[in-house]
C-alpha cells in the first residue's frame, strides 16, 4: 500500500554500497525505518543532502504491515531549511537525539509531529537560550510523561522520579531555586540565568531517563553546553 506523509529524518545509517536506511519520524505512521537506494552513489536519484538529521521531507511510502522495513518512492524537501549555523545546527542535533531516543514505536503521534514541524525552524516565542528546555517539556507533555506542576508552599520541592512536587527533600529532589524555576518554565515564564539553565537542562535530561526506557548517552548535551553558554 502506498502512503503519502510528511515526516523528519531522525537517523541513517549506510547499507551495502550506496544504499542508507533512514529512520524516519512520519506524521501518519509514525516512526519507521525505509531503505533508500542509491544515495551514495553520484548517478542516484536521491541526494544525501536531503537525508541530513531533521530534514523535513514529503514522502510517499510503501507501508506493509509485514515487513518492518520498508521502501520510498517519492520523497521531496517539506517547507523552509533551518540557517545553516553554529547555533541552529547544535539545536537541530538536540531536537533529532531527543526524538530518536524518545520515540521507539510506530505509533503515530500526528500532534508531536505538527509541534516538531513549528518550531525546527526554531521558536521565535522564546529566548533561544530557554529553547531546549521548552523543547523538553513540550516533548514530555506529548508522549504523557509531562511533569506535574502542582507546586505549593506545603509542596516546593520537585522530585524527578516521582514526576510532581513533594514536602521534602531527598536524592531525587531539585533544590528549592530549580524547583521554582522549572515551575516557571512550565508557566510559559521561565528565563534563567546561565547556570540555571545548565543545571535545569541536566535535570529534565535525568527526567527523561528516569521515565523513558533506553534514553541514555545523550551526547548533543555538552554541544548546547558550549555553543549556547551554559557554562
Amino acid at each position: 500500500m502506498l502512503v503519502s506523509t510528511p515526516g523528519f529524518v531522525l537517523h541513517t545509517i549506510p547499507y551495502g554500497e550506496t544504499s542508507v536506511v533512514a529512520r524516519v519520524f512520519t506524521r501518519l505512521l509514525g516512526t519507521r525505518s525505509y531503505m533508500i537506494k542509491g544515495v551514495r552513489s553520484a548517478r542516484g536519484k536521491t541526494k544525501q543532502n536531503l537525508l541530513q538529521p531533521l530534514s523535513c521531507l514529503d514522502m510517499v511510502v510503501y507501508d506493509t504491515s509485514k515487513d518492518s522495513l520498508n521502501y520510498i518512492k517519492e520523497l521531496h524537501p517539506r517547507g523552509a531549511i533551518p540557517p545553516a549555523d553554529a547555533v541552529h545546527n547544535a539545536m537541530v542535533f538536540f531536537m533529532t537525539e531527543v526524538l530518536y531516543k524518545a520515540l521507539k514505536d510506530d505509533e503515530p503521534m500526528p500532534d508531536l509531529w505538527d509541534y516538531i514541524e513549528s518550531v525546527y525552524i526554531l521558536d521565535e516565542s522564546v529566548r533561544l537560550a530557554d529553547f531546549p528546555i521548552y523543547f523538553l517539556l513540550q516533548v514530555a507533555r506529548h508522549l504523557g510523561v509531562e511533569p506535574l506542576d502542582d507546586m505549593s508552599p506545603h509542596s516546593p520541592y520537585f522530585d524527578l522520579q516521582e514526576g510532581h512536587y513533594v514536602a521534602m527533600q531527598s536524592e531525587t529532589t531539585l533544590s528549592a531555586l530549580l524547583s521554582e524555576s522549572i515551575h516557571l518554565y512550565m508557566c510559559r515564564q521561565g528565563s534563567a540565568d546561565s547556570q540555571v539553565r545548565k543545571h535545569l537542562l541536566d535535570a529534565l535530561l535525568v527526567y527523561y531517563q528516569l521515565h523513558l526506557n533506553g534514553f541514555q548517552q545523550f551526547k548533543s548535551r555538552e554541544v548546547l553546553h558550549t555553543v549556547l553558554k551554559y557554562k
